[in-house]
């Protein structure tokens, strides 16, 4: 009995351990992804710090910047922002109007986030467009973030099972062989099944061009994350330390429909 309790003990600290390593991911969720009638052009914009595929949260501090990209110049959102709860944890929110044709690019920069069991501090630079009256160009060009993902595929127009590629970039360089962490979000109040610890975050290598590639099996929301080491450090009581700097990009995969009797 006691050797199964022991082993029994080490299984909880194995499973423990792995839930705790789960990845982590900046989050930034709009209602609409496409917007092409006027009465859907008042969306919801959300912003969370998240471990997506689980659907379990974290605390997101007020973010250092939120900004909206269009037309080639930024605006700032974050006087905008609402502090929420979501299963007890911060959570922040904002609307926004549509009101002209074109691609808009919605950019958080969070607070550096401690992480103790990484020893380091987290700042994810995440993205997510809308496309409004079908108006798209721009949608391949970078908006000169530190760390982002540049889509090579529409971002706006993807069904599920259609082959997704972006660009890692680092002070607006290319990142060869990054390696890019890929959650989905199954929504709010669901979680992900997977058949096993492994298959919850999934990984990709990018070329030496940082030029990635990904086939999402399934519709809905999937989060890209480039983890970089940092180019400077922070300090944590009085030691410096390491900062790892997340390109993260979010992409909607719609399903496809069935078709219909031509009339």
């Amino acid at each position: 009995m006691k050797l199964l309790g022991t082993i029994v003990a080490m299984l909880f600290l194995f499973v423990s351990s792995a839930h705790d390593s789960l990845a982590h991911f900046g989050m930034v969720i709009p209602s609409e992804v496409t917007v092409m009638e006027n009465e859907r052009a008042n969306i919801e914009l959300n912003l969370k710090f998240w471990h997506p595929f689980e659907n379990r949260g974290m605390d997101l501090a007020k973010p250092a910047a939120f900004d909206v990209y269009f037309d080639g110049e930024s605006q700032s959102l974050l006087s905008s922002l609402k502090e929420g709860k979501e299963q007890g944890k911060t959570v922040w929110s904002t609307p926004y109007k549509i009101t002209r044709p074109g691609l808009y690019a919605f950019v958080m920069q969070p607070q550096p986030y401690w992480e103790p069991e990484e020893d380091c501090f987290i700042v994810h630079y995440t993205k997510a467009y809308v496309d409004a009256f079908g108006d798209v160009e721009g949608w391949s060009e970078p908006l000169g973030l530190k760390a982002e993902i540049v889509p090579l595929s529409r971002p706006s127009a993807l069904y599920a099972g259609n082959v997704f590629q972006g660009q890692v970039l680092f002070n607006g360089k290319p990142v060869s062989g990054a390696e890019v962490e890929i959650e989905w979000y199954p929504g709010v109040e669901m979680t992900g099944q997977a058949p096993n610890a492994t298959m919850v975050t999934q990984t990709v290598r990018a070329d030496n061009q940082g030029i990635f590639t990904y086939a999402a099996p399934n519709s809905g929301w999937w989060g890209f994350a480039a983890l970089l080491e940092g180019d400077y450090k922070l300090k944590q009581g009085d030691e410096d330390k390491d900062v790892e700097v997340g390109a993260v990009l979010w992409v909607y995969f719609h399903k496809m429909q069935d078709a219909k009797v031509l009339k």
